[in-house]
């Protein structure tokens, strides 16, 4: 079985998801403004029950996946990163990558975490994970995410239609066939 780990930064704690989590969570997902450039529609409370138990999932059977942004001083579960594979059928295709996803609450922009809580995942994945790519796919005005992760390595590489525009990133230079 694959222990979920539990990485500390200066200021976050990214940890496993818990059930007693699950309150935040669904505010997390309902909020309009943290699911705008995402593709989808805030999420109900059922979709985000279904999200929380997909995150263990991942874990499970694919060793890696999302892990919740908790703030150190207060406690306050401010979002989620990690990696997931979700058999995307765009071209190209980014499967059997770390597709790389982060997402914050409106209240904890602006502030470093998500560069803080991605850099500490991108070492946590070129350890376990050295073969594998990481892609990206992002919204192509969502500066400040395509931003982030210009800073995090990451490099356009092309983009297509996938529920809408998106703009697909690679942080090798290789893409998987």
């Amino acid at each position: 079985m694959v222990t979920i780990p539990t990485i500390e930064t200066s200021r976050l704690l990214l940890r496993p998801h818990h059930m007693d989590d699950f309150s935040d969570y669904v505010a997390l997902w309902a909020d309009p403004d943290v699911v705008r450039y995402i593709g989808s529609a805030p999420s109900t409370r059922e979709q985000t029950w279904a999200r929380l138990l997909r995150a263990a999932g991942h874990w499970h059977h694919l060793g890696f996946g999302f892990l919740i942004i908790q703030e150190k001083e207060s406690g306050k579960l401010i979002g989620e990163a990690g990696f997931h594979e979700v058999r995307r059928n765009i071209t190209p295709s980014i499967e059997d990558t770390l597709e790389t996803g982060w997402l914050l609450s409106p209240d904890s922009h602006g502030k470093g975490y998500a560069f803080e809580a991605l850099s500490a995942l991108v070492e946590w994945a070129e350890s376990k994970f050295p073969e594998m790519a990481m892609t990206a796919i992002i919204h192509p005005e969502n500066g400040p995410s395509l931003k982030l992760a210009g800073k995090l390595g990451f490099v356009e590489t092309a983009r297509t239609n996938y529920n809408g525009e998106i703009v697909i990133l690679s942080r090798t230079e290789t893409q998987p066939a």
